[in-house]
């Protein structure tokens, strides 16, 4: 599974950007996908996340800012980021997830990661 994400730039204090990410290659099933970033010199952290069911998580620091939504027909989640702050400023991340079974029945989880952009939020 290959994730492509887009949607990055530079956006002053307030302003609004709209993050997208497609999955493609073989596909089975995407149980969850999301949003993670990482700033300079931090952990890289959950934003963002959407299971296949419409059930959502997102990190208390956006929470009433951004959306999650995914197209689970098209295998894409966006995320809509709305009164952007400084310290939103870090490298964005879409995240997928995936379960499997053996020929045994047991579970097998699968977890990719797209290629970064860059959220830039000036002040």
């Amino acid at each position: 599974v290959q994730l492509q994400a887009s949607g990055g730039g530079l956006v002053q204090v307030g302003g609004s950007l709209r993050l997208s990410c497609a999955a493609s290659g073989s596909i089975v099933s995407l149980n969850g996908m999301g949003w993670y970033r990482q700033a300079p010199g931090k952990q890289r952290e959950l934003v963002a996340y959407i299971l296949s069911g419409g059930s959502t998580d997102y990190a208390d620091s956006v929470k009433g800012r951004f959306t999650v939504s995914r197209d689970n027909a098209k295998n894409t989640v966006t995320l809509q980021m709305n009164s952007l702050k400084p310290e939103d400023t870090a490298v964005y991340y879409c995240r997928a997830d995936s379960l499997t079974y053996g020929e045994d029945g047991s579970p097998i989880a699968w977890g990719y990661w797209g290629q970064g952009t860059q959220v830039t939020v000036s002040s």
